[in-house]
């Protein structure tokens, strides 16, 4: 995994920026029941999607365990972005009303501890709103995605039937869902050659020893190395919390 604290000075400018950040929000809002007055925004980054979440009446919280990263969020959004682990989320049980995990459960082992603790400090009748299968809506069907595919893990953190049987164990039932695109997260040959043989794939990718820096140079051999393929197609669900349930994450 990569480290958040000394990527959080660069991470908005290698991931698609404003355009992907704007997608991204509008999406979740659109998930987001109208009644809503709260919105937690759970492994919120540098808080680029978080700000922009912000709608009349409701009030945007952001959590990230990384400090450098809820720094850069917390200028954006306001104090009520905080450090913490996504996993003890710093909230009493059923007070918010809805939650978001935006590109965060494909990266975590322990996504299903997560998935508990959001449940836990929704009220009944929240939403969580999390993306899933994440690294799936990146292979857009190009040359880039014929050399990766025999490498893709077969079961991702994120996986949609994974986090739904978590999700349903904690109250938590499929209500909506959407779709919408990462602006500007398009790949190179070139630049993701570089980025896997300095191992940046370990949760999308099974390789082993020597795999890296073979898969790297079959990458950058490609044609038009700079060029960027399709941008990815991310999904979005809704999880509705039952009426009247109570959860407590596993502690």
């Amino acid at each position: 995994m990569l480290d958040y604290e000394s990527e959080a000075a660069r991470y908005d400018a290698t991931r698609g920026g404003i355009p992907r950040a704007r997608a991204a929000a509008a999406a979740v809002l659109g998930l987001v029941p109208g009644e809503a007055r709260t919105l937690l925004d759970a492994g919120c980054g540098t808080g680029l999607v978080t700000e922009r979440c912000v709608r009349p009446g409701l009030r945007v919280l952001g959590v990230d365990g990384a400090a450098a990263m809820a720094r850069m969020a917390r200028a954006r959004v306001g104090p009520g972005v905080v450090v913490a682990d996504v996993r003890r989320l710093p909230f009493a049980a059923g007070s918010l009303d809805a939650v978001s995990t935006v590109w965060v459960l494909h990266l975590l082992p322990f996504a299903p501890e997560v998935i508990a603790e959001c449940a836990r400090v929704l009220r009944p009748g929240g939403v969580l709103v999390t993306t899933v299968d994440k690294d799936a809506g990146h292979d857009v069907d190009s040359d880039i995605d014929a050399l990766l595919r025999p490498f893709a893990r077969r079961v991702a953190h994120d996986a949609e039937e994974r986090v739904l049987r978590r999700a349903a164990a904690h109250g938590l039932r499929p209500a909506r869902e959407t779709r919408f695109t990462g602006h500007g997260q398009g790949r190179t040959p070139r630049d993701l050659a570089v980025r896997i043989a300095a191992g940046q794939f370990a949760s999308a990718l099974a390789l082993g020893e020597g795999d890296a820096d073979a898969l790297a140079g079959r990458l950058a051999a490609l044609p038009d190395p700079d060029r960027p393929r399709p941008d990815p197609v991310y999904r979005l669900i809704a999880l509705a919390k039952d009426s009247g349930s109570l959860t407590t994450a596993a502690r």
